[in-house]
């Protein structure tokens, strides 16, 4: 998966041949083929890792804040969240964009997503917040990430990144009725 991702970040998707990635990782194709059907098994493979990778920094960073200060576990889930995203952004177009048209459900059903709805509803039982529904709040918010963060990209040369996760800050507590 290692030398699929590489060469897939230097040569994109479709210039890359399984004969290349089993070449890159040392293997041979049989190999390949023992844990994936085909390139698009390894993209989806590499899509999970990435959702994985991402969830255990911004668990790490929501953990680290104290348990009751809830705006500022709600803080670290976004600033978290958005500085991945810019930091990977190339990789994350190659796994979920790049070659397969996105689904419905693999837009929004996803372990981010998921754990931002937990972090939500755990909010409201502690009393933190007060939202109707925290799984909606959370897929509101997701999306609303990648398009602001898209925007900001596609309008700025160099990206504010303090800036960017202030605002995404603020967008969240107003979501979820915290002053700003």
């Amino acid at each position: 998966m290692n030398a699929a991702r590489r060469l897939f970040l230097e040569q994109g998707v479709g210039s890359t041949t399984v004969e290349q990635i089993t070449s890159r990782a040392g293997v041979a194709k049989g190999t390949f083929y023992l844990y994936f059907g085909c390139k698009e098994d390894v993209l989806t493979a590499l899509g999970d890792r990435f959702g994985d990778e991402l969830l255990v920094n911004i668990k790490a960073a929501v953990d680290a804040k104290d348990p009751n200060d809830w705006s500022g576990r709600l803080a670290a889930w976004a600033g978290t969240a958005a500085s991945a995203y810019l930091d990977s952004m190339r990789l994350h177009d190659i796994l979920f964009y790049g070659v397969r048209p996105p689904t419905r459900e693999g837009l929004v059903d996803n372990v981010i997503v998921d754990h931002l709805a937990d972090l939500l509803e755990a909010g409201c039982h502690a009393g933190a917040w007060q939202i109707e529904d925290p799984r909606f709040t959370a897929v509101f918010l997701f999306s609303g990430l990648h398009g602001v963060v898209d925007d900001a990209c596609a309008r700025q040369k160099r990206v504010n990144r303090a800036r960017l996760a202030h605002n995404l800050e603020q967008l969240c507590f107003r979501a979820v009725g915290l002053a700003p």
